[in-house]
């Protein structure tokens, strides 16, 4: 990692309902690099769009940008931010917008750019020009499944906050673009700086182990009111066994009915469904009281602590005693 004073410039895409903390955010977090280091990160962030009209996010508010993407046509770009847009209708559920213009303008700029980022379902513009093909990438958790369906030549992971695959990073929710813009200033600048700039933030460095996209299955939405009750079913049962069998028993269906609609709801077996259940009850425990390991296990229904640190590693990649540590919020 190199911290020699030399000028980075970071591109920021701009472009009709782009999502304005995407858009913020970063620049945001290189400011402050840029100060914690003393100047020496040579930050240069500036928003680029097709105009220099003013852009309207999908909050409303509206951007200057500040150079045209003709107007870089001679420039070297050191790191290109693609951020997200979706919108939600009632019968489609969420959808991305991917302009196809904007897609062919991402991938020229690409080919002159170090480092090619994306946040949130801006994944999806870099997947449309062909810059995740053979990846692994993530994306927001709700349109994880729209990604994998429309791109099968790219591995997406709906569970990290970011990843990183050779000169393509992609990040996760929304927020998750000051997490991942964190890495790239540890990456450039090393961890010490990235972590002053995370201090003045108020925010971890770095989540325990590439922390987890939470509430991914409890959020996502479900068409039939079946699987619905379900859901309830199990929230209001976490601590009882809750098997394939007695799940298939309280619905007035067989088992393999039962699986092949967890699978078709919600694209994962209702086993899968149950322990992420668990652990975001637990999660919530674990955040607001002092209940013991233990007594956090039996009320939700794992049973024993290593059957609970267990599904932690696997869902979340770091154990309850370190999730509490980072996490405490209250007294309970």
């Amino acid at each position: 990692m190199s911290t020699e004073n030399r000028r980075r410039l970071i591109v920021v895409v701009l472009f009709a309902g782009v999502d304005l903390l995407d858009v913020t955010g970063p620049p945001e977090v290189f400011s402050l690099a840029r100060r914690e280091s003393d100047g020496a990160a040579g930050y240069e962030v500036v928003l680029a769009a097709e105009t220099m009209d003013p852009v309207t996010t999908g909050a409303g508010v509206r951007i200057l940008p500040d150079v045209t993407f003709d107007g870089l046509s001679t420039q070297s770009i050191d790191t290109l931010i693609v951020p997200g847009a979706v919108e939600v209708d009632r019968q489609r559920g969420v959808q991305t917008l991917t302009d196809p213009r904007v897609v062919a303008r991402v991938k020229q700029l690409a080919e002159r750019t170090r480092r090619v980022t994306s946040v949130c379902v801006g994944a999806h513009i870099l997947a449309a020009a062909g810059l995740l093909d053979g990846r692994r990438a993530t994306t927001h958790w709700s349109t994880a499944r729209q990604l994998a369906d429309a791109y099968p030549a790219i591995e997406v992971d709906a569970d990290p906050i970011f990843i990183r695959e050779g000169d393509v990073w992609t990040g996760a929710g929304i927020s998750a673009c000051l997490d991942l813009s964190l890495a790239l200033v540890a990456d450039d600048l090393g961890e010490a700086v990235a972590l002053r700039v995370a201090r003045q933030l108020v925010m971890y460095l770095k989540r325990p182990g590439g922390q987890s996209q939470f509430s991914v299955p409890l959020e996502q939405v479900s068409t039939t009111r079946r699987i619905e009750d379900l859901r309830h079913h199990i929230m209001r049962n976490i601590d009882a066994p809750l098997t394939v069998a007695d799940l298939a028993a309280y619905a007035h269906i067989g088992d393999r009915q039962l699986t092949r609609i967890f699978k078709s709801e919600l694209g994962m077996t209702p086993h899968t469904y149950i322990e992420s259940a668990r652990v975001e009850v637990a999660r919530g425990r674990l955040e607001t009281t002092d209940a013991t390991l233990e007594r956090i296990a039996s009320l939700c229904g794992f049973g024993t602590v290593d059957t609970l640190v267990r599904a932690f590693r696997r869902r979340l990649d770091t154990t309850p005693t370190e999730y509490r540590r980072r996490f405490r919020t209250g007294r309970g």
